[in-house]
């Protein structure tokens, strides 16, 4: 997956007079807050020089695990279209971004972000979008009481930043404002599994509908040391290679993602939970059942249909009859 060339071009604009040692020091020190989870009190994005290194480093690859998150939610509901857009913890607005390419018909957005140098970045880049757009300064955990509900609420790699105890009251809040559908992306760990599955049961309690990728509303039949997750394999600029040390012209970026709405859904079909194992006349799925069940399952040519289905479905995708 690659970034739509005009946020492409744009993004390699901002970074174009910034020297690429000061790029490579910044995205290490940013990509070590992510993975270690830091929470400081300080913004992993509150200076220039960190939203540059996430345009650089990670904004490809969140665009990409957001994106696919859309695309499953647009295979159970493909005629469902969200006319407005809350992104809490918006950063630079990669969703935003995702979001205009998946429904280009989106009307209007609203995005919250605490960072000043990522707020005046996304404003920056969101102005090439036909697209009004609201940006908010704001805490996500303090300052959402005067947020406009919107069709589609959105928080893309937002909980591993917050502390846990402040989680529950702030889905609570995410689910308020969602007039319809709400979308969390978490990075795909097991932390982030574990925070995604908190949020799920207590959605599920408030009287959610599971979208995706869980094709049933019972208990994840997955336990520790399996969890769910996802990839989607990620085009590497130029820059995004240097910046990284890195060899190879793409990157896979695990993620993962729960879509919850206020509407019955009929789910597409069982979730593919890892890589396929193909081989000769035949292919061995992981699947998440619509019975709540995990298992593995081998089709082969004697299957027929269900067969030529199973080899064009990838880790992820949903195993439609």
């Amino acid at each position: 997956m690659e970034l739509p060339a005009q946020l492409r071009q744009a993004v390699d604009e901002l970074l174009e007079n910034t020297p690429l040692n000061t790029i490579k020091t910044a995205a290490k020190t940013l990509s070590e807050r992510y993975r270690a989870e830091t929470r400081d009190g300080r913004l992993h994005m509150g200076e220039d020089l960190a939203v540059k290194a996430y345009l650089a480093t990670r904004l490809p690859a969140t665009y990409a695990a957001v994106r696919a998150s859309l695309d499953a939610i647009g295979e159970t509901r493909p005629d469902w279209t969200p006319a407005s857009l809350l992104d809490i913890g918006a950063g630079p607005g990669t969703v935003l971004w995702a979001v205009a390419d998946a429904w280009p018909v989106l009307e209007r957005a609203t995005l919250l972000e605490a960072s000043t140098a990522a707020r005046r970045t996304g404003e920056r880049l969101a102005g090439l979008l036909a697209l009004p757009t609201d940006w908010k300064s704001g805490d996500a955990t303090i300052d959402m009481a005067e947020l406009p509900a919107a069709d589609l609420v959105a928080a893309a790699y937002v909980l591993d930043e917050i502390v846990p105890s402040a989680l529950p009251k702030l889905i609570e809040r995410l689910w308020q404002l969602s007039t319809d559908t709400l979308l969390i992306v978490e990075p795909g760990t097991p932390a982030g599994w574990e925070r995604v599955m908190a949020a799920r049961a207590q959605l599920i309690t408030a009287g959610a509908h599971i979208l995706a990728p869980c094709p049933h509303q019972r208990p994840c039949p997955l336990a520790a040391p399996d969890w769910c997750h996802f990839a989607r394999r990620v085009a590497r600029s130029r820059l995004h290679r240097l910046a990284k040390d890195a060899d190879v012209p793409w990157e896979d970026e695990k993620f993962v993602y729960l879509a919850a709405t206020r509407q019955p859904v009929a789910p597409p079909g069982p979730r593919v939970l890892a890589p396929p194992r193909a081989g000769s006349g035949k292919v061995d799925l992981k699947l998440c059942g619509l019975d709540g069940q995990a298992s593995q399952r081998l089709f082969t040519k004697r299957d027929g249909d269900a067969f030529k289905r199973a080899r064009r479905v990838d880790w992820g995708d949903a195993l439609i009859d």
